[in-house]
């Protein structure tokens, strides 16, 4: 986790916001009414470290529901509204919340997971193992949930326990169920009912959270009431966070959408389970060697990348699990080198001094992983083979991948927590565009899928091994999001990336009554 003030590079890649300057009285200043001027947004006059209040931005008219609600402020809200049966910590392990315990047949691929005693949602009622089938038979076929809930087949619920059914192997599925459950028959509401820390409540001007009575979680946090400020999209919440009617945004700032905020801000970046990688078409006349894809490894300045193209926010990565993974194999990784790539090209034959030439595509939709595959492709060229980058428009870049219109291509992938690589490897993995195979791979893929805890670390290890030999694809990074604040008001303790307030109790909170 690393915080950070806002640097004058991250701001250059920020889009500052602007107006255009009308006739009259464009009325007071509100997020959905920003000022309008012809010129660039500058500090306002230094404000008191303190906060006097503590607000979140929401969209007026939106779902609040975990499941079906937009990307963006409602799912900040609903780590404070919702629990799932499990969180995944600062380090990607499930911690029990709503879950007792589980217990899992390996012959019928059968979860049991029972339900924490005592557990009331908000409004008084308990949470029944029928309200948690319910959200997970929803969320399995959903936009959000529905990748990382392919191989259930079936939810059923019996007294205290939900039982699950998988469709193939699975030692360590509890890392995918942190899907926030609500009240069965209220996600249709515009605010489901839920068993978090908060509750919403409104008032006669606006909504607002309080802490939820019910909640056996509410003891000694520092906040006791969240205000909520209307944005109707996100130029609108940007301008809020200037201008410190809200205090808090998560975002991704070097996605495709930017957050056009500057000013006396902090950052706080939490890691994330999203992969960028180079992968190769394995069909191709030059990469269907993996002698050539192993070498490609070995040319890529990891750390040198993310810090110029992605402004630091992410995490050199050699291997397909995040570094904040106790189960990332550190001591695997042979660090980078001219000297060393340069030896791997000439083992597997490229330093004749004959050029191959071969193109690297990447989505034109995202500057940041533009500039990756830009970086990288440079530094792969200084040995026979020669790449040009190819950025495509979205349609395009995929219409590429699946027709085999590409030597290599730059892309980013949500890994699940249980660090799967089936869409990646499977014969008929969703990312799988090559079709790529080999005779011991499914072997390998088989042991980690079934490992119990204790093994689940030398299974993942020697099938690391083997993809650093054949490399059918090369990670490169994990990358960041940032949890933005007002500087030196408020000190996170370990925010995660599906919930900043994961560690609520323990933050520091500058309030304006007690600064001098």
């Amino acid at each position: 986790m690393k915080k950070k003030r806002l640097l004058p590079l991250l701001l250059l890649c920020l889009v500052l916001l602007t107006g255009c300057a009308e006739m009259g009285d464009p009325g007071p200043s509100t997020p959905d009414n920003p000022p309008q001027d012809d010129g660039p947004i500058v500090d306002p006059i230094p404000v008191p470290a303190g906060l006097d209040r503590f607000a979140l931005p929401y969209y007026a008219g939106e779902t609040l529901d975990p499941v079906t609600c937009a990307d963006g402020p409602h799912q900040a809200i609903g780590a404070l509204l919702y629990e799932g049966l499990y969180a995944l910590d600062e380090h990607f392990e499930p911690q029990s919340v709503l879950a007792e315990g589980y217990t899992y047949d390996a012959e019928a691929l059968v979860y049991g997971v029972t339900l924490r005693g005592g557990v009331t949602f908000s409004d008084g009622s308990p949470l029944t193992a029928a309200d948690v089938a319910a959200t997970l038979e929803r969320a399995r076929r959903s936009d959000r949930y529905g990748a990382r809930l392919a191989d259930v087949i079936a939810v059923t619920a019996a007294d205290d326990t939900v039982y699950i059914t998988l469709s193939r192997p699975n030692a360590a599925f509890p890392a995918r169920l942190d899907v926030p459950i609500v009240k069965a028959g209220t996600e249709n509401d515009p605010v489901p009912v839920g068993t978090g820390r908060f509750v919403w409540r409104e008032d006669e001007v606006t909504p607002y959270l309080a802490l939820n009575e019910h909640s056996r979680r509410t003891q000694a946090l520092p906040l006791d009431r969240i205000e909520l400020v209307a944005c109707k999209d996100v130029d609108a919440m940007a301008y809020a966070f200037f201008s410190r009617q809200i205090q808090l945004v998560t975002w991704d700032l070097t996605g495709t959408v930017p957050f056009n905020a500057t000013g006396a801000n902090s950052y706080t970046d939490v890691p994330t389970s999203i992969m960028q990688y180079v992968g190769f078409n394995t069909n191709s006349p030059l990469f269907s060697d993996p002698a050539l894809r192993a070498a490609v490894s070995l040319g890529i300045d990891r750390e040198t990348c993310v810090k110029s193209c992605l402004l630091g926010h992410g995490q050199a990565a050699a291997f397909p699990v995040s570094p904040s993974s106790p189960l990332y194999p550190a001591s695997m990784e042979q660090p980078w080198s001219s000297e060393a790539y340069a030896a791997a090209m000439a083992e597997a034959g490229y330093d004749s001094g004959k050029e191959r030439r071969a193109t690297m595509i990447v989505s034109a939709e995202n500057t940041f992983r533009v500039q990756m595959a830009q970086q990288i492709a440079q530094g792969l060229s200084a040995c026979d083979v020669k790449i040009t980058v190819k950025s495509l428009p979205w349609n395009e870049f995929r219409q590429a991948l699946a027709t085999g219109g590409y030597d290599l291509y730059y892309g980013e992938c949500k890994l699940p927590a249980d660090w799967d690589l089936s869409a990646l490897l499977a014969e008929n993995g969703a990312l799988n565009f090559s079709g790529y195979t080999d005779e011991e791979l499914p072997a390998l893929l088989s042991a980690v899928a079934t490992a119990p805890a204790n093994r689940r670390g030398p299974a993942l290890r020697a099938l690391y091994a083997h993809l650093r030999q054949q490399a059918p694809f090369v990670p490169v990074c994990f990358k960041n999001v940032s949890v933005l604040l007002p500087q030196k008001a408020v000190e996170l303790s370990t925010p995660t990336a599906a919930d900043p307030f994961y560690d609520l109790a323990d933050w520091t909170i500058q309030w304006a009554e007690d600064t001098p």
